[in-house]
Parts: C-alpha cells; structure tokens; sequence
C-alpha cells in the first residue's frame, strides 16, 4: 500500500530535520476541532513543496564555545512522480569542495531511501546504510535521516494542544515512531511538531533523541513564499543535554528558484562523482 511522506528537514523543509521536518498556497482554516492528528500530517504531506529547485545555501556549524565552521553549498532537486532526487555539492571551504551528497527519497515506505555521499579526498563514494541514518550528516545537527521526508504511516500522531509561533496559530502534534525500525533509522523516541494552521507546514519541532539523553530543537526562523511556495530560508537546529547548548546549526537559503530546467541525468552516482 503507498504511504504518505511529509517534509521535516532543513535540506527542503529545511525542513530537522536533519535533522528532521515541513498545503495547497491558498487554504481556508479549518477549526481545530474538525482535524484528527493523523489528518493534519497528511496534509501537511500534501503541501506544495515545489519541482525542479536549485538554491545556494549556507550552512554554519556552531560548537559549544560559539566557534564557527562556515560551508557553502550548491543544491539542486526534482520530482519523479511522487518520489523526490536531491543533490547537493560543497563549494567552500577548500578541504570539503567538490564532496557531493545524493538521495533517491522515496515516496513509498516500501523501500528505504538511498543516499550517496561522495568524498573526493578518498576518491570514494560511499553508500549510507540505513543502520548509519541516524548519525550526522557532515558534522551538522540534522542526521541522514532527516534529510529526507518522513513518511506519514511510519509515525503515530496525538494533538497535544495549540498555540503560536511567531503570531501565527499552529498544532503541536506529537510524533512517535511507529516501530523500533523507525526508531533506530531517526534515532528519535518521539518529536513534538509545531504545525501552522493556515499552511499546514512544520516550522519548529523539538526531538527526543534515544542515545545520550538530548533534545534536539528544529526552528525555521525566516519564511518566504518563493514562487508561489513556502519554504524555510533560515533554519535552526540545536542539541542540548540537560541545560546545556552543545551545538547549532543554521542552514540559510538565497538565489532559489523553481520549475528550472533540470535533467533527471544530473541525479547520478557518476554525476554525484564528476561534480559541479
């Protein structure tokens, strides 16, 4: 049976999420009480996420002591039916350019993501397997899991209440993995999701994460609506233990543009290795 996938990371969702994650453009609000949890994700699956996307972004690393490690990106992104291809370039510093990251994201639940990532000082492409999708993706706070969609069915959902973000009515939905599988590939026992009322889009989330007693907190600090779709142009995402803040990442979007003329030969394992 096809499952229902929806946006929580920073890379298009971005959207952590890692990591993480994200309704037709014109919605008329629906009263609170008419929605079940279930009902809301799905159309929050269902939102206008955009086709054939290319974007620069910044991505800002942030340890403990407030040193930064700033890394500069070119991503591109096209739809296959309902199945999503991604692809991503380093461009700066000169110790990570040219290292290349690729996704196959897959709409259907029956079959795992596939996901790439070439690094050109080994001269070696490596595979990440599932097991290793709840790790850090290049030293970020989103995992390799939350660079893709999750999918609706893999989830179990509960209204907790609602509130506001930024001025702006949202659910907060609790999240909780459907299946130990779910749980080992996010790494997550439960994520509370901040979702907007009037466009059905995750913009904050706070994760449980199984291992070492942390908290990872998901915020979309700058929205814009960019042809005609919403999307996060500056993200967060922090882990804390206990108290304490042991490291951030701010993802920032700029020049995006979609409905590109984008050849699906460009999301390739050879392309991946080529570069840009």
């Amino acid at each position: 049976m096809m499952k229902h996938r929806f946006t929580r990371s920073i890379f298009f969702t971005l959207a952590l999420c890692l990591p993480i994650v994200s309704a037709a453009l014109s919605v008329v609000p629906v009263p609170a009480h008419a929605l079940t949890a279930r009902e809301i994700m799905e159309k929050v699956d269902a939102r206008d996420d955009g086709d054939n996307m290319i974007a620069n972004m910044e991505m800002t690393l942030i340890d403990k002591k407030g040193q930064e490690r700033v890394r500069k990106i070119k991503t591109f992104s096209k739809d296959k039916g309902k199945d999503t291809l991604k692809l991503m370039f380093f461009m700066e510093p000169a110790d990570i350019k040219d290292t290349g990251f690729l996704t196959y994201d897959y709409y259907s639940g029956e079959r795992d993501d596939d996901q790439w990532l070439y690094l050109p000082e080994l001269h070696k492409t490596k595979r990440i397997a599932s097991s290793d999708k709840s790790s850090a993706f290049m030293g970020s706070d989103f995992s390799y899991a939350d660079m893709t969609k999750r999918v609706v069915d893999e989830w179990k959902y509960k209204i907790l209440k609602q509130g506001e973000v930024r001025g702006h009515k949202v659910w907060l939905i609790e999240a909780v993995p459907a299946s130990k599988t779910i749980e080992d590939r996010y790494g997550y026992t439960k994520s509370v999701l901040f979702v907007r009322q009037d466009i059905f889009m995750v913009v904050r989330g706070i994760h449980w994460v199984k291992e070492g007693r942390k908290l990872k907190y998901f915020d979309i600090k700058n929205l814009e609506q960019i042809d005609g779709i919403w999307i996060g142009t500056e993200t967060h995402m922090k882990t804390n233990k206990g108290k304490q803040t042991i490291h951030r990442t701010v993802f920032k979007w700029s020049d995006v543009g979609f409905n590109r003329d984008l050849d699906e030969a460009l999301f390739t394992v050879r392309r991946l290795e080529k570069g840009i």
